[in-house]
């Protein structure tokens, strides 16, 4: 049906939604709940009603459009602007990132060398931070770590990131596969590779979540342990939180898939996931080798 409406050369127009505002309150609810833990003013549960609401929006918008799909709306026009809007949205997420590997370069090859006094004539650290070592990874000369001596210990390279690491790699093949049997046909071969690739996903924030555990019960590695802390947290905290995203994006396009949605020719949503779980891989390599082992 779908194709058959392409053939006509019609531009869907869609109808009025109530999505956005909803989307748009979800998201500022969820901003105020995250200020008040961030700020101590609440406990955790102060989010909870923003993630209420972006679910529901999430699961209603989404669930039209799978629907409007399904009936045969959108032709060839509506697919490519689907396939642009997710070229840029993975594009402001590679800015995104960027942000955050920008503000570890500075930290740690700019302004902890600054603080100890390279490159520095007339004020250096003498005058400054007398006891701060230019050292990686920095406390900071505060010592903010929780630790009764201020000092905290970080995750090795080769330990449970590695094993990570390799998990993804795995996730981003068992992914490809999957597509290259939705394109064949073989809608078995499909339905296995894709319920591996989301398991592989949630394997892996499941992991992330027993390193955290340790790093702030043990290790003394804290959000707000230095710069260090903090961006170690920031970067592979949001990269988590990515990786959770993909991996429930994933198990509702398996959903679908076991419905029987999607032919060979016509399965961006399917695309897009991919896209986006490719996307988390490279980011994540990134992080094991800038974050952990360098």
């Amino acid at each position: 049906m779908a194709d058959a409406h392409a053939s006509t050369g019609k531009y869907y127009v869609p109808h009025e939604s109530k999505w956005p505002i909803i989307g748009s309150a979800a998201f500022f609810t969820l901003l105020l709940g995250a200020v008040a833990l961030l700020n101590h003013w609440l406990p955790a549960w102060a989010m909870l009603p923003g993630f209420a609401l972006v679910c529901y929006m999430f699961i209603g918008w989404f669930g039209n459009v799978i629907d409007e799909n399904q009936q045969g709306l959108y032709g060839w026009d509506v697919d490519r602007s689907f396939r642009m809007g997710m070229m840029w949205f993975i594009f402001s997420e590679v800015m995104f990132f960027a942000a955050f590997f920008g503000a570890l370069f500075y930290a740690r090859e700019l302004s902890v060398p600054w603080l100890g006094g390279e490159g520095t004539k007339v004020i250096g650290n003498e005058l400054l931070h007398p006891s701060f070592e230019n050292t990686w990874p920095t406390n900071g000369p505060a010592r903010l770590s929780p630790r009764e001596d201020g000092t905290f210990e970080t995750i090795p390279a080769f330990g449970l990131p590695a094993w990570n690491t390799i998990i993804l790699l795995m996730s981003g093949v068992t992914v490809t596969i999957a597509h290259h049997a939705l394109r064949a046909g073989n809608r078995a071969i499909l339905n296995i590779f894709l319920a591996l690739t989301f398991l592989l996903g949630f394997l892996f924030v499941y992991l992330q979540a027993h390193e955290y555990g340790e790093a702030y019960g043990h290790l003394g590695l804290q959000l707000g342990t230095g710069i260090y802390g903090s961006t170690f947290f920031m970067l592979t905290g949001f990269h988590g939180f990515h990786v959770t995203l993909g991996a429930i994006m994933l198990f509702c396009i398996w959903l679908r898939t076991m419905k029987g949605h999607f032919t060979p020719e016509r399965h961006f949503a399917f695309e897009a996931v991919a896209w986006y779980w490719h996307f988390v891989d490279v980011v994540w390599l990134g992080l094991f080798i800038f974050v952990y082992w360098i």
